[in-house]
């Protein structure tokens, strides 16, 4: 009864637009009164929930995509991904693409994403005459690619509720990351044809090399968190301490675009958005030791198990659970209730927890893009001075390009392991 109690307090709580940490930590306060539980284990929790050392890499890897956002070297990105790809039909979706892939590793949020090119990608699509509908759209798209590709910040989370390599998790979000820019591609190339969408600009090598030229030392960020890490030169955490050092070189000395006073703004506001994420890591990490203490995955897994032993079915029951719960929970609080629950049958049933966190995280990006929580699309309204309905209806269509991705990399997990195995096995 006290369970059902605490899901009933928790979602009525989101429903009404509570914030998320403080429906996590009233639900499970409530529990703990009901229960008798000392009330010190609240405290213990939350303090263990975020004392952890991979946490670190949260608000340097914020930092950094803020410093390089207001360093300038966002447009940097747009101006190289427009060289490369404008010439393709319906040039300005490939580049909205190509710009998100290059971008996903400085920021590793979608709404960093979203909010940091989703200003400049929208304004240069508007201008230049395409459907207001499929600029909202594909911009939403492919911010989800972000958190795929690392650094990511959900695959850090992951990485420490699960207790599974974070180097490996980075390792496997590349190929799908890609995966996933390339199906949005063609997505892209279907609406360019019935919507007869122009080129952007002829392909010229010298506007091309220009182009790289200006970006190619933002273009080396993720070059060095990659290698560096799979070279052991620094762990995951150390690797966001020094993409911070390096965005603040490009910034104040090499293209002198950022001042004091802005390095001081950009760290207010990661210190907001730090302090937002771990009170929300810290109230799930309280409801996650009800769920565990109560035997919650335990008594899932068996019931699970005996309504069939495929592991496909499960598989695919468990997908659709999480991408349920993805539309209603913000995606950090989702991760570290979820794991505990879910983890455990996935490995049961043979299930790699590096393969599984790429398939939970995807799962959870398309949350992103449906209401009612949906962050990306409450941020591009804003950006794009859309309408929140208009911006549901406009990425409606490209869930179907992300869909064909989730199944693919689901059922083949060779897709997602090929990388780490390489590198660490």
């Amino acid at each position: 009864m006290s369970i059902f109690l605490l899901f009933l307090i928790l979602f009525v709580l989101l429903i009404i637009g509570v914030p998320v940490a403080v429906a996590l930590g009233v639900s499970s306060l409530v529990f703990i009164l009901i229960e008798g539980v000392p009330s010190v284990v609240v405290l213990h929790n939350m303090v263990n929930g975020i004392n952890s050392f991979p946490l670190i890499a949260i608000p340097f890897f914020i930092l950094a995509g803020h410093l390089m956002n207001t360093g300038g070297i966002t447009n940097r990105i747009f101006a190289f991904a427009r060289a490369l790809v404008g010439w393709l039909p319906g040039g300005l979706g490939h580049v909205n693409v190509g710009a998100s892939v290059v971008f996903a590793g400085m920021s590793g949020a979608a709404v960093a994403d979203a909010g940091g090119l989703g200003n400049v990608e929208i304004k240069a699509m508007k201008d230049a005459g395409y459907d207001s509908d499929f600029s909202v759209g594909i911009t939403a798209a492919s911010s989800t690619i972000g958190p795929i590709i690392p650094p990511s910040l959900p695959l850090v989370i992951y990485g420490v509720v699960a207790d599974t390599s974070i180097g490996q998790l980075f390792a496997a979000g590349l190929i799908p990351g890609l995966l996933m820019a390339f199906s949005l591609m063609i997505m892209v190339s279907w609406y360019a044809k019935i919507r007869n969408y122009p080129k952007d600009e002829r392909f010229s090598l010298s506007n091309l090399w220009f182009a790289f030229k200006r970006a190619f030392l933002p273009l080396l960020t993720p070059i060095i968190i990659v290698v560096g890490i799979s070279t052991g030169v620094f762990t995951p955490t150390e690797a966001a301490v020094a993409a911070v050092a390096y965005a603040l070189c490009l910034g104040a000395f090499v293209y002198r675009s950022l001042s004091i006073a802005s390095v001081l703004r950009v760290s207010q506001e990661t210190i907001e958005t730090t302090a937002s994420i771990l009170l929300i890591v810290a109230s799930s990490t309280i409801f996650a030791w009800i769920l565990t203490a109560n035997q919650i995955a335990d008594l899932f897994a068996h019931s699970l198990l005996g309504f069939t032993d495929n592991a496909v079915l499960i598989l695919l029951i468990m997908t659709l659970l999480v991408l349920i719960l993805g539309c209603f929970m913000e995606t950090i609080a989702a991760i570290t209730i979820l794991v505990p629950v879910l983890l455990p049958v996935a490995v049961q049933i043979g299930i790699d927890p590096v393969h599984f966190g790429i398939i939970m995280i995807l799962n959870l990006m398309l949350g992103l893009l449906t209401p009612p929580v949906g962050m990306v699309l409450y941020v591009l309204a804003k950006v794009s001075n859309t309408p929140f309905e208009r911006c549901v209806i406009a990425t409606a269509p490209f869930l179907i390009p992300l869909v064909v991705v989730l199944l693919l990399l689901t059922f083949i997990p060779s897709i997602t392991m090929w990388l780490p195995n390489l590198i660490y096995r």
